[in-house]
């Protein structure tokens, strides 16, 4: 048996296909890159991380945080030998990235410039053609409940005509969003969540003719169960036949979490999970019948003790990656003291935040900072990125090292935000090391420690509570900076090893 959620990790908006008897995975990244994960597995349950999709944007906004842009819900299908996901950039428009080999370099290219376009979802159809499903964003252009349909050319660089409507849910299914589109013995399915990421329910879409008319079906809701939301999600078959659903929960503070279904079909309709509460409705289930017996038991990697010359997989940075951010030397990660020249030196407007998805709803950072200050002002710091968040680590001004913790706060949250930091406890040491700790219960709170020996450990700071950033989950960060606005610095933090438990110690 296997026990729901299957990751309790920040990989909003799943989408997976199955090629041969591997399953593959994407997911929503945002502002954070390289983005856009890909993840596999064998038995649809462990997962590793194995590429992304977006090695950097080909935008020049995106060369510095762009909260709330970036890569939105994307899709996933395997085509005549390659792997085609379909970006969305909400201000931009949809993008494509495509492989033969899925652990190898995607090229891009934009499918059609648009402002709102999101949730694609390629179709090839038995007689040659190709469409694509997509829906809006209500923050870009106002509109949150319709879904459209355009014809595009088979190898997905331009569309052929207009888009037409397919489906207005403005009074069955506000929010109609996420639709990913499938073809099975005589229908078109267009599964989709309906109703808002909180407290919504799946929807399916169901049509002889891709271009309607659809008849509409709930087909999975949260009922009796604990499991709100159960939200965007892709339909995947095992290769004994059988159809399972992946799908996201909103934890809110720690982002949308991936939970997986049974699906089967009856009456020609779809149904996910299981009638617990008798309403002919399915529900999420808190276990089942695992999908594939004896299949690698992957695991998501989250320490890392910087070996090798490639940062590890489960590194995002917060913007387009830089090289001149950082240097992996001899088993160290070093991060310079960059200087932002364009905002102020807050974490949040920083690109050169390393950050990391937790994969626990409770865990324990601990790392080992070095400070080799260039400047008066330098830092660096490990901490919790968030539109409510903080850091601590070593600050070198006065002429002396002080161990430190500071918060910020983000408002005008929808977009990118404007944000203000606080020190909130600064004690000089007689050290340029010192291990940091960072603890987060279950309850969402979270503290700092440090140590100079790495055996006693010292609280610094008040208690935080952990607050989610822009469309995403909180994030482990690391942080190297200079914060005087006096221009660049030679400094730098050198972390030797971040070990990460998934519980509080």
């Amino acid at each position: 048996m296997y026990q729901n959620p299957i990751l309790y990790a920040d990989y909003s908006d799943p989408d997976v296909i199955r090629v041969g008897q591997d399953f593959y995975m994407v997911a929503s990244s945002f502002t954070y890159l390289p983005g856009v994960p890909l993840l596999h597995s064998k038995d649809l349950v462990h997962w590793e991380i194995i590429n992304y999709c977006v090695s950097k944007l080909p935008f020049d906004k995106y060369n510095r945080p762009s909260h709330g842009s970036g890569t939105w819900a994307p899709s996933i299908r395997y085509h005549e030998g390659t792997f085609i996901v379909f970006i969305p950039l909400p201000d931009e428009g949809i993008m494509v990235a495509r492989s033969k080999d899925p652990y190898g370099e995607f090229e891009l290219n934009m499918l059609c410039t648009s402002k709102g376009w999101i949730d694609p979802c390629p179709l090839w159809d038995d007689d040659g053609k190709a469409y694509m499903v997509f829906a809006f964003a209500r923050s870009r252009c106002g509109i949150k409940h319709r879904l459209m349909l355009v014809e595009i050319d088979p190898e997905c660089t331009h569309l052929i005509g207009e888009p037409e409507l397919i489906f207005d849910g403005e009074q069955v299914a506000p929010t109609s969003e996420g639709p990913k589109i499938y073809k099975k013995d005589d229908y078109y399915y267009i599964l989709m969540p309906s109703g808002g990421v909180a407290t919504g329910w799946q929807s399916c879409l169901r049509s002889k003719n891709i271009h309607g008319p659809y008849e509409y079906k709930v087909v999975m809701h949260q009922g009796c169960t604990s499991v709100n939301g159960p939200h965007q999600g892709g339909w995947v078959d095992t290769p004994d036949g059988k159809d399972w659903f992946v799908h996201f929960q909103d934890v809110h503070e720690l982002g949308r979490i991936t939970h997986l279904q049974p699906m089967c079909f009856i009456n020609g309709w779809p149904f996910i999970g299981s009638d617990l509460d008798g309403d002919g409705i399915g529900e999420p289930v808190y276990e089942w019948t695992d999908p594939v017996e004896n299949a690698p038991l992957y695991k998501i990697s989250t320490s890392d003790d910087f070996q090798g010359d490639k940062l590890g997989l489960q590194w995002q940075w917060q913007a387009n990656p830089n090289e001149e951010w950082y240097q992996l030397d001899n088993g160290h990660l070093i991060l310079y003291c960059v200087t932002n020249k364009e905002r102020d030196n807050l974490l949040w407007y920083a690109g050169n935040v390393l950050t990391q998805i937790p994969q626990s709803n409770a865990f324990t950072v601990t790392t080992s900072i070095n400070l080799y200050p260039g400047e008066e002002g330098d830092i660096a710091a490990c901490g919790i990125v968030g539109q409510k968040y903080s850091y601590a680590g070593i600050k070198h001004m006065q002429g002396k090292n002080f161990v430190v913790m500071f918060k910020g706060n983000v408002t005008d949250k929808e977009f990118e935000g404007k944000a203000e930091e606080e020190c909130c406890d600064a004690r000089p040491i007689d050290a340029a090391h010192v291990f940091i700790r960072l603890v987060v219960k279950e309850d969402k709170s979270y503290k700092y420690y440090y140590s100079l020996d790495g055996a006693t450990y010292e609280e610094i700071g008040n208690e935080q509570m952990l607050e989610r950033a822009t469309w995403t989950g909180a994030k482990i960060g690391l942080w190297s900076a200079n914060m005087n606005n006096k221009g660049s610095s030679n400094g730098y933090g050198r972390y030797d090893w971040v070990y990460i438990e998934d519980k509080a110690e």
